[in-house]
């Protein structure tokens, strides 16, 4: 079998310089051909040798110029395969052999005679590696290890031991306290100052205790020093917390004021109402102590202690007699003073579910915060009780349970008092709260409500003014029990850039003696409230609206009314409002009752929202109005609020008024508020606020006031300093 010589180009071109045509040496040897495969398999076992030697040749170093390059050893010029190389012509062969030197021999080029055995091709290098075998410098392929070289051992008796690895400098250092690395470096008062010439931010934290604008150890920003700390506080990071609140009020008003039925401020007065001016005039001062044990900030603490006291000095001033006393020979004004307990507890944080998130499981025991929805409708107080609660699901998911005693209240002050027994009034609740639920940006709450109420049995219950509270003066003028259940379901967020707050109740139980009847009455009230306001830059437009029914039938076995059980509502101006913050006494229907209490929306007909019962037999309340809040800037606030209400039913004022149709329209109630903040904080708050209350027909018919004005107005200024 012969092979064509043009199949060893390729070989040869790989080892020469890859032109064929054209060259001395690669042109001839492609016109002639070896005529037998011997002679091809000779001519590429050259090609391979020719080619390994090129390479070789490349890869080492040059040697010096007088070195003698070796020779290769050839056949003698008769046997030579192409014609001879002309000089200077570079090509595949010139590897520094002469003229008369042969690559191949006569005998090689020869084909072999038949039967001759063909020549054993030479041994493979058995140092060869094979590539998939083969290990780079620098790269580790899996399964695959260099070895190792012999393991060095050494002997040396007298060398001394190396430092363990803690001896040498890290990136961290451990330092007795780090809370006061800086504050350490502090001169002392009236010693040498020097030391802020060159640290002169150093006097941003060399404060003193009472500056509450930077870190203090009063404020809990730094733990208590180990020497300084009581000897039953045992570990470290402990907190301790004070903070002083001076709340003050003045305020003016005016309302429905009427004329004692024994004597009178004024004699020769005829009219049933008197002067609607009065003032009032309250300094409190809320103290607050925590002591804790943990973090101050995003990991809930593993216990706390707190205790908070509020001081209080009133003064009201009206201008008829009996209405702060109830004796005539009493005079139109009162001053007064209390101390009470807001709150005294102990919170023990029981563990957590997830401690990258610090999702947590509480117990709290003592007098202490409560709100049972977004807004304070239902219930928003401080009282005794014991309350479990956490969050779960990186806090998209909230939980309460807990039951309250309810405390009795200062008449004048509305705060805790610890010296009286507590009423037999308990309150039990639990609710769940979930973010972004049923949509993105929108929190849900459940909640169920059972207010437990057993005063029927005892005495008649007469406040610090000699007025009776419990029960109210109303109807059969018996005790009274109940036992209401309140179902609600309230929403808070925004969808887009709406924003929304619901709420919605209903209120299920039975009242033990309704005052109409004198007998077992069901519970069957509703209540709902609604805001939806948009923001535009630094201004919000608001809508609001509220609904609460009212009982249509007194004298029926169903109380419609809806009734709270401690309200302190955050709506439709709060207590901007007129008729939120005002009360207006049910003068003929009632004595000591009014149509709403201090700091509450519904129209309720109760002797006192802080010492009285809960009414299911009320007209009920319709609220529809719009507001605005506009941020001039970030110190400056400024509110106004235009609401309208109305009664939803009359028959129940009818009944106790004992007259025709009342109509349900009650009036218009407009109001503004400036807030200023002069440290864009809120340790002062500067409060001044307006409203006019401008009465309808069916307030009229109950109120009218023979040549005087119908307009009724509330001026409020609030000045908060906070420590």
């Amino acid at each position: 079998m012969t092979v064509p010589l043009v199949a060893l180009i390729p070989i040869v071109a790989f080892a020469g310089t890859g032109d064929v045509v054209g060259d001395p040496i690669l042109e001839p040897v492609a016109q002639q051909g070896p005529q037998s495969a011997i002679a091809a398999l000779v001519a590429a076992d050259l090609g391979r040798s020719l080619a390994l030697t090129r390479m070789a040749e490349q890869a080492e170093v040059p040697a010096a110029p007088s070195a003698v390059a070796p020779r290769l050893t050839v056949a003698p010029a008769p046997h030579r395969l192409s014609s001879p190389r002309r000089m200077g012509d570079p090509g595949l062969f010139d590897l520094g052999m002469g003229e008369d030197e042969l690559l191949l021999t006569a005998d090689q080029e020869a084909p072999p005679a038949p039967g001759a055995m063909l020549p054993t091709p030479p041994a493979a290098d058995t140092e060869t590696i094979d590539a998939d075998e083969a290990l780079i410098d620098d790269r580790r392929r899996p399964g695959l290890e260099k070895k190792l070289p012999d393991r060095v051992t050494q002997d040396n008796p007298g060398a001394v031991r190396a430092p363990a690895p803690e001896a040498f400098p890290t990136d961290e250092f451990p330092v007795p306290d780090r809370w006061r690395i800086v504050t350490s470096l502090c001169p002392t008062r009236g010693g040498d100052q020097s030391i802020y010439g060159l640290y002169p931010n150093l006097s941003n934290v060399c404060r003193s205790k009472l500056d509450p604008y930077h870190q203090n150890v009063l404020k809990g920003d730094r733990p208590l020093p180990e020497g300084k700390r009581p000897s039953f506080l045992k570990e470290d990071d402990w907190f301790f917390i004070a903070n002083v609140v001076s709340d003050t009020v003045v305020e003016p008003r005016s309302f429905p004021t009427p004329v004692g039925v024994q004597t009178t401020a004024r004699p020769g007065s005829l009219d049933v109402f008197g002067r609607a001016d009065s003032l009032v005039l309250a300094q409190t001062v809320i103290a607050g102590f925590s002591l804790l044990k943990g973090e101050t900030a995003y990991k809930p603490p593993a216990i706390e202690y707190r205790l908070v006291l509020a001081a209080q000095v009133n003064y009201v001033d009206v201008n008829e007699r009996r209405i702060l006393f109830v004796e005539p020979s009493r005079p139109t004004h009162r001053t007064d003073h209390f101390v009470g307990v807001q709150e005294a507890f102990i919170d023990y944080h029981l563990g957590q579910y997830d401690s990258s998130r610090y999702d947590f499981i509480s117990l709290r025991a003592g007098v202490q915060p409560m709100q049972a929805d977004f807004r304070g409708f239902l219930f928003q107080d401080n009282q005794l009780g014991i309350r479990l609660f956490g969050n779960r699901d990186n806090n998209r998911f909230q939980f309460n349970l807990g039951a309250f005693w309810r405390l009795e209240k200062d008449t004048n002050s509305g705060l805790n008092s610890v010296v009286d027994t507590p009423r037999d009034d308990w309150v039990f609740f639990a609710n769940v709260y979930r973010q972004d639920f049923p949509v993105v940006g929108l929190t849900s709450q459940l909640s169920v409500t059972y207010n437990m109420n057993r005063e029927g049995g005892r005495e008649l219950k007469i406040d610090d003014n000699g007025f009776p509270v419990r029960p109210a003066l109303l109807g059969d003028l018996r005790s009274r029990e109940y036992d209401v259940v309140y179902l609600g379901y309230a929403i808070d967020g925004r969808i887009g850039r709406i924003n929304i707050t619901g709420q919605a109740y209903g209120a299920f139980g039975e009242d033990r003696n309704s005052f109409f009847t004198s007998r077992e009455a069901k519970i069957r009230s509703y209540f709902g409230a609604a805001e939806v306001s948009y923001d535009n830059d630094w201004a919000r437009f608001r809508l609001q609206g509220l609904f609460a029914s009212g009982d249509g039938n007194p004298y029926n076995d169903t109380e419609a009314g809806f009734d709270a059980i401690f309200e302190n509502p955050i709506f439709a101006g709060a207590d901007t409002s007129y008729w939120i913050r005002q009360v207006i006494p049910f003068a003929g229907g009632g004595r000591a009752v009014g149509v709403n209490t201090r700091n509450g929306i519904l129209n309720n007909l109760r002797s006192s929202k802080e010492q009285g019962q809960s009414n299911f037999n009320n007209p009920g309340t319709v609220l529809l109005g719009a507001g605005a809040d506009f941020d001039l800037s970030t110190t400056t606030r400024l509110s106004a609020n235009v609401n309208h209400l109305w009664f939803h039913k009359t028959d129940t004022i009818e009944a106790l008024r004992q007259e025709g149709t009342v109509p349900a329209s009650i009036g218009w109630d407009v109001s503004a508020a400036a807030i200023w903040r002069p440290n864009a904080n809120q340790n002062l708050v500067f409060r001044l606020s307006g409203a006019i209350f401008d009465p309808s027909r069916g307030f009229r018919d109950l109120f009218t006031q023979s040549g005087k004005s119908d307009l009724f107005y509330s001026v409020l200024f609030n000045a908060i300093l906070a420590y």
